[in-house]
Order: C-alpha cells, then structure tokens, then sequence
C-alpha cells in the first residue's frame, strides 16, 4: 500500500515539473529566434553603414563566453542570458537606427543648400568677357579745312625774343654784331614804334633775320597797334628779299587776313602774287591774288602808281584775263 501511495506520489511529481521544462524550452526557442532575428537585422545594419564588408562588422559587447555554462553561484540561467542579450541587441539597433536617419537628414540639408546654391549661379547674369588689351587707341589726325585759293597757311611766329635773336645771330659773326651793333635804336616812348623802326632799319641795312625778330614781335605784342600792318607786310617782304618765298607767301596772306583794312594790307597782296611766281604756283592763282587786289583795293592801287603799273605788268605775265 505504501509503494502504491509512493508511486503515485512520484507520477504526480513528473507531471507537475514536466510542464514547467516543457514552458522553459519553448521560451528559450523564442527567444532564440528573435535573438537570431535581430542579429540578422543587425547585420543587415551593419552592411548599410559599412558596404562591401571586409571584416567591418560591429561585434556585439554582451555575448557571453559560453551561453550554455551557468557560472557557480549565479542567479541566472540560459533564458534570463538570452533575454539581456535580446534587450542589449534592440537598444543598440534603436540606437543605430537614429544614426542613420540623423546622417541622412544632414545629407537631405546639404542636397538642399547645393540646389540653392546652382539654383543663385544659374540666375545670376553671366560675366562679360574681359576686354582684350588693344594697346593706345590711335585716332585719326583731323583732316586740314579747305583753303580757298592762294592757298597759305599762317606763319608760326619765333616765341624767342627780338633782343635775343639779333645777340645770336651776332655772337656767330663779329663782323655782323658790329654791323647789327651800328644800327641806332630809336627811342620815341612808344614801345611799339620804337620797335617797329627799329626792325624797320634792321632790314633797310639788309639784316634780315635781326629785322624779322623785331617785326615778328610787333605784331605778336601789339597786333592792335597801328605798325602791325606795317611790320607784317615788312616781315613778309624780309623773307622774299632774303630768298625765302614760301615764308613770303604765309607772311603777306596773314596780313591780309588779320589786318584786313591796316595801311600795309593792299601791298602785301601785291607782294604775294610776286612770292606765289617765284614759288612757280599756277598762273591761275596768281591772276586770283591780282583780281583779290584790284576787287578790294582797288581805288588805293589806282592812287598808287608804283602798285598800279605792277599789277599791269603781273597780270599781263601771267596772262590773266
């Protein structure tokens, strides 16, 4: 009767601890499984972060030397072991799957800036091609106005004074500084006059380039004086008798276009027809010089009988009609 008792008390042990390691594997089978689960998930993770691989994967820190062993004295046991493992793998899943979206908000913000950024240079006026160094831009001379005939053009008068000219051309010759020494200075007052005869002497004693300093500057200091006319026309025929035409020419058409009513202006038409001759100008132009002259002066040439018989004679040289 006692083993009978024993024996059902025995059965009745089994089946009340059989379930319990039956509860305990099935736990530890699904807890396996999601540790597996996870594991692979973390795998896939890792190949995400580190592509291609070669032996870059993160190992977990909490897999324990030998999962089955239940150290001496421990309190835990292979379910309890798996389960850490379980809730260590998830956190550091969460904790990586923040990373991620954290570095790819970063990239969205950085793909954004460098569309605002080609979206400004694409609006933005493109830059205009930098000129290219040409060197000096030379412009063209301006082209001389027309002159009508007798073409002349103004003398440029000498900026040296009359004073210094004549001690130059003197210092060269002292046989001309005494020549030029001998002239007598007049001494009226007028500074204009004085030195209008003074010139005026000068050339009379047939020094010329003395004489054409002192009328030359009659007529750049007073050109409203009286003797302007006369020293131009005087300069003018300086030049002529000193065998220098061209000069000649400038000189009377100057006087006759400055000083167009001084006492000298007629004469100096008269001398220009003769400086244009030697000169070996077209007839044509001297026959314009001689109807210029008898055109605007014409009662004062015939009041001049000198001027009168030389116009005669000059037109009838050239064969003016």
């Amino acid at each position: 009767m006692r083993n009978l008792i024993l024996s059902v008390i025995l059965l009745s042990g089994a089946a009340v601890t059989a379930p319990p390691a039956h509860a305990q594997s099935g736990q530890r089978g699904a807890i396996e499984g999601r540790v597996d689960r996870l594991e692979g998930e973390m795998r896939a993770v890792q190949r995400k972060v580190f592509p291609g691989g070669s032996g870059q994967y993160v190992q977990p820190d909490n897999r324990p030397a030998n999962p089955e062993t239940i150290l001496p004295g421990s309190p835990t046991s292979p379910v309890a072991d798996l389960t850490t493992r379980v809730d260590s793998l998830e956190t550091q899943l969460r904790g990586m799957i923040a990373q991620i979206e954290t570095n790819q908000h970063k990239v969205q913000l950085l793909d954004a800036r460098i569309k605002a950024l080609e979206a400004s240079a694409a609006a933005a006026p493109a830059p205009s091609a930098a000129p290219i160094d040409a060197g000096p831009i030379e412009r063209p001379l301006p082209s001389k106005p027309p002159i009508d005939k007798p073409v002349v053009t103004k003398p440029i008068p000498p900026k040296a004074p009359a004073v210094a000219t004549t001690k130059a051309v003197g210092a060269t010759d002292p046989a001309r500084s005494t020549s030029v020494a001998a002239v007598e200075r007049p001494t009226t007052g007028d500074v204009a006059e004085d030195t209008y005869l003074y010139g005026y002497r000068l050339w009379a004693a047939k020094l010329y380039p003395e004489a054409e300093a002192q009328f030359t500057t009659v007529t750049t200091k007073f050109p409203t004086h009286k003797r302007a006319s006369y020293a131009q026309n005087l300069l003018g025929r300086s030049y002529l008798e000193e065998g220098k035409p061209s000069l000649a020419s400038l000189a009377f058409y100057d006087n006759y276009k400055k000083w167009p009513d001084g006492d000298r202006a007629p004469e100096s038409l008269y001398y220009l027809a003769q400086a244009l001759v030697k000169l070996g100008k077209p007839a044509v132009q001297v026959c314009k010089v001689y109807t210029e002259l008898t055109r605007s002066y014409g009662a004062k040439v015939e009041a001049d009988p000198r001027m009168k018989a030389g116009v005669a004679k000059g037109r009838a040289d050239s064969s003016c009609s």
